[in-house]
C-alpha cells in the first residue's frame, strides 16, 4: 500500500497540506469496503486535477486552473522564439516584469451573486513575439505585465431592454486570465485629414467609419492573436493559444509556435466570461440549440454579419463607395444611416500613406444578415449582439451564451467575440478587495496544492509525478510506519516547471510504503497584491506608445 502525505515546510513552519491514500491492486490485498472508500478518495483527488465539474455552477469551475503554479513567459523577439528561449523576466516600454510571476487566474471566490478572480493578466502559453510590421523589424513598443487584478462578474445576469455599448477595457476576462477586448482598436476615420488617425496622430478620429482591431491590429498580435494596450496583454480575437491548451480543435506545432484550426467533432468549452455575466463559448456548438433535443451534430457557428459586398442585397461599398452605414447601427447604436458629404469614408481600396483601405477595414462595412431578409437559425446563427440561446454541455436547460466567430480555417470573423453592445446588463468590474461574504474556491499560483497527478509501477521502480510549484524547493522522504521518516535522495529538488516525476525503488518485499514532499523554500516573485493593478484601456494605451483597443468617443 502507498501513501502520499503532503506537506509545506517554509520559514520554519511546517503545516500538513493534504493526505490523499493511494492503492495498487498488485501490492496487497484489502477488504472490500476499503477498496472503496480508498477509491473514492482517489477519485476525488483525480477530479480536481483533470478539471471535472465538482461544481454546480460554471462560471466557477470553468476557469483554466490546471496548470497554476506556472511562470509568466514571453519570447522577446523573433530569434528567441526560432531558438525556443523564453524568459520569466523582462522589460520594454511600459512592460516590466522584474521578477518572475505566476500565470493566469490564482484565485476564484464567489458570494452570493459575484464570481471574483484574481489574475495577473498573463498567459500560460509562452506570449511573444510582437511586431508592428510584417517583416518583423520593428519590435513594438510595450512588453506585457502583471495588471494584479482583481474582477468580479455577475452570477445572475439580468437582459435590459436598453442594451449598453462596450468601452475601452476590459469587457470580459478569458478563463486563463487574459482581458478580452471589443472588436475596436479605438480610432476611426478623418474625414478632414483623408485619413484613419492612428496612435501617433494624438486623435481618435471623427467615429463614423470604426477601424476592426483584428484587421487593422493584427500584424501586432503574436501567434497566440494577443498584444498589449500599455501593458495590459488583451485578446480582442478568438485566442488560439488557449483553446489548444482546453482542447477545442486547434493543434499547436511547438517547433514553429503556430497553432492550426483543426476541428475534433468536439462541442467548444467556455473560453471566457463578459462583464454582463454570460459565457463565450469557443467556435463550435450544437446545431440544434433546442434544449432537451436529442440531436449531437455539432458544427461551428455562423455569424451574423456579412461584408457589404452586394451579396443578399447589401450594399456592394466597391461600386457605391462609404456614402451610408448599414441598418444595425440605427437599430443597435441610435446612429442615421444617412451621411453627408462630411461623414464619407475613404473608396475602398484606396491607397492612403502606403495602406490599402480594403473592405472590412471598418466595423461599418458590414451588414447584418437579419436586416437582409436572412433567419437566424437557417442561415446564421448568432444574433445582432452575437449570441444565442442554445443548450450547452454546460448549461443543458439552455442559456444565452456568446460564440467567438472563425472561418473555416481558423481565421477570426466580425464580430468576434462580442459585437458593439453588451446583451446582458454590464455590471462586472475591477475591484480593489473582496466583500465580506467572499468564499474562497480555489487558490492558485504561490498557493497552488501540490499532489500526485500520476502513478505508475513497473518491476521494482515506482514512478510518481507531481503537481508542483515552479521556482519552489522539495524535499523527498519516505516512511513504513508515519513515525520515522527518511530522505529518499540526498538532493534538494528545484522544481523549474509545475510537473516533476519522482523515481522510487519499491522492492517486491515491500508491503507497506509512504512518501512525502516537503516545500522548503520558494524563491522571490512578484507579489503585487491583486486589486492594485491596472486594467485600463483606451487609445493605445496612453498614445503615442503603440495600439491597444477599446471605443473611439464618437461611438454612443
Amino acid at each position: 500500500m502507498l501513501f502520499f502525505v503532503f506537506e509545506s515546510e517554509f520559514f520554519g513552519m511546517k503545516s500538513c497540506k493534504k493526505l490523499t491514500p493511494r492503492y495498487s491492486s498488485s501490492s496487497f490485498s484489502m477488504n472490500n469496503s476499503l477498496k472503496t472508500q480508498l477509491a473514492s478518495m482517489v477519485m476525488g483527488s483525480l477530479g480536481i486535477a483533470q478539471g471535472i465539474y465538482l461544481h454546480a455552477d460554471p462560471m466557477l469551475d470553468t476557469w483554466l486552473t490546471q496548470t497554476s503554479g506556472l511562470y509568466a513567459r514571453i519570447y522577446q523577439d523573433i530569434e528567441d522564439m526560432h531558438e525556443g528561449h523564453s524568459v520569466t523576466t523582462w522589460s520594454g516600454g511600459q512592460g516590466t516584469q522584474s521578477l518572475p510571476v505566476y500565470a493566469g487566474v490564482n484565485e476564484v471566490a464567489y458570494s452570493a451573486n459575484w464570481v471574483y478572480i484574481k489574475t495577473t493578466g498573463l498567459g500560460f502559453h509562452i506570449m511573444g513575439p510582437w511586431y508592428l510590421d510584417e517583416a518583423k523589424t520593428q519590435l513594438f513598443p510595450n512588453f506585457p505585465a502583471n495588471t494584479a487584478t482583481l474582477y468580479r462578474f455577475p452570477r445572475n445576469p439580468v437582459l435590459p431592454d436598453t442594451k449598453t455599448a462596450t468601452a475601452p477595457g476590459p469587457i470580459g476576462f478569458f478563463v486563463d486570465g487574459i482581458a478580452m477586448f471589443d472588436s475596436s482598436d479605438t480610432f476611426s476615420y478623418d474625414t478632414s485629414s483623408g485619413q484613419d488617425q492612428t496612435p501617433v496622430n494624438n486623435s481618435t478620429g471623427d467615429g463614423v467609419w470604426n477601424r476592426d482591431a483584428f484587421i487593422n491590429e493584427r500584424v501586432t498580435f503574436d501567434n497566440a492573436n494577443a498584444h498589449q494596450a500599455g501593458a495590459l496583454h488583451h485578446y480582442h480575437a478568438s485566442p488560439p493559444a488557449l483553446r489548444h491548451a482546453l482542447g477545442d480543435s486547434v493543434t499547436y506545432m511547438a517547433e514553429t509556435n503556430v497553432y492550426s484550426e483543426t476541428f475534433n467533432g468536439n462541442h467548444s468549452p467556455i473560453i471566457g466570461w463578459v462583464k454582463d455575466g454570460l459565457p463565450v463559448y469557443g467556435p463550435y456548438g450544437y446545431h440544434d440549440p433546442t434544449p432537451g433535443s436529442t440531436d449531437q451534430t455539432i458544427r461551428r457557428m455562423i455569424s451574423g454579419y456579412q461584408l457589404r459586398d452586394g451579396s443578399h442585397g447589401s450594399t456592394d461599398l466597391r461600386r457605391a463607395g462609404r456614402k451610408s452605414l448599414p441598418v444595425w447601427v440605427q437599430k443597435l447604436d441610435g446612429r442615421s444611416t444617412t451621411l453627408n458629404a462630411t461623414q464619407y469614408g475613404p473608396d475602398v481600396d484606396a491607397r492612403i500613406g502606403g495602406e490599402t483601405y480594403s473592405l472590412g477595414r471598418y466595423f461599418e462595412d458590414y451588414a447584418y444578415k437579419g436586416d437582409l431578409g436572412l433567419a437566424q437559425g437557417v442561415d446564421f446563427d448568432l444574433n445582432a449582439y452575437n449570441v444565442r440561446f442554445t443548450r450547452t454541455p454546460e448549461f443543458p436547460e439552455g442559456t444565452w451564451a456568446y460564440f467567438t466567430c472563425i472561418l473555416e480555417d481558423g481565421t477570426p470573423t466580425f464580430p468576434y467575440n462580442i459585437a458593439t453592445r453588451f446583451f446582458a446588463q454590464p455590471t462586472g468590474s475591477a475591484q480593489t478587495g473582496y466583500e465580506p461574504t467572499v468564499t474562497v474556491h480555489f487558490t492558485g499560483g504561490s498557493s497552488t496544492q501540490e499532489r500526485p497527478s500520476s502513478i505508475s509501477h513497473a518491476a521494482e521502480t515506482l514512478m510518481i509525478t507531481w503537481k508542483v510549484i515552479e521556482g519552489a524547493t522539495y524535499r523527498m522522504e519516505t516512511s513504513t510506519d508515519l513515525e520515522s521518516w527518511d530522505p529518499l535522495d540526498d538532493v534538494m529538488h528545484k522544481a523549474t516547471s509545475t510537473e516533476w516525476i519522482m523515481a522510487a525503488t519499491a522492492p517486491e518485499g515491500l508491503r507497506s510504503q509512504f512518501f512525502r514532499i516537503l516545500r522548503t523554500d520558494l524563491d522571490p516573485h512578484d507579489e503585487s497584491p491583486f486589486g492594485s493593478g491596472n486594467t485600463g484601456g483606451g487609445p493605445g494605451g496612453n498614445p503615442p506608445t503603440g495600439p491597444g483597443g477599446g471605443r473611439p468617443p464618437g461611438r454612443p
